[in-house]
């Protein structure tokens, strides 16, 4: 792994191509402000990678453990915190503002938390037909039956059901960034990224190669 990206989802908007006469949707990302926090290498700490860390927190919001580690960075307290890992022996960068480390034209992944939607039915958690819709059936949205009678006496694991939908972390790989402006401090990605507006998102380089 290299060096990646911390950022905040700012929202969405268009780009036009003059030359391919075509629009590009892309996400607005702020990542103005990555710090970097601590360098850990193999002799000290058995593996090699740096610690970044993202959007300023209150001192009182912070451990006093955390609190001396920021202190001693040099910087304020951090809502979030993350690791890249590099490969064992290599150079670790000194610095990190984030607008260096992607250019225009490269692809990454991005991974963020969708967006949760509470508890939802199995129509919509997912994408049952339903059953009649004769008047009086009384089982338009249900889900019908699921096989737990005498054997096996329970309900199988991973039974499609209703239940808390959303608010889990997800990946997008292979998306292209579209711009870079270090004068408003974003980046732009072509496409949509998990999760809502104000939302954390880590930007990491492309792990798959795009098609």
């Amino acid at each position: 792994m290299s060096l990646g990206l911390l950022g905040k989802k700012i929202g969405m908007t268009r780009l036009f191509d003059e030359q391919a006469g075509s629009m590009i949707p892309v996400t607005v990302i702020d990542v103005s402000g990555n710090t970097l926090l601590q360098s850990k290498t193999t002799e000290t700490d058995g593996y090699t990678a740096v610690q970044v860390g993202f959007d300023d927190q209150k001192e009182q919001r912070v451990s006093k453990p955390d609190l001396g580690r920021f202190k001693k960075a040099g910087c304020a307290p951090k809502r979030i915190v993350k690791e890249f890992r590099f490969e064992s022996g290599a150079t670790l960068p000194t610095e990190h503002t984030g607008l260096e480390t992607f250019t225009e034209g490269q692809f990454v992944d991005v991974i963020g938390t969708t967006k949760g939607r509470g508890f939802q039915g199995a129509v919509k958690r997912h994408g049952f037909g339903g059953l009649k819709q004769t008047h009086g059936s009384m089982m338009h949205r249900r889900t019908g039956a699921i096989g737990c009678r005498s054997t096996p006496g329970r309900v199988w694991k991973n039974q499609k059901m209703p239940g808390h939908m959303g608010d889990v972390p997800r990946t997008i790989q292979n998306l292209k960034v579209v711009a870079v402006r270090p004068e408003d401090g974003v980046i732009l990605i072509s496409g949509a990224v998990p999760g809502a507006k104000g939302g954390y998102l880590t930007i990491r380089a492309a792990k798959k190669k795009s098609a």
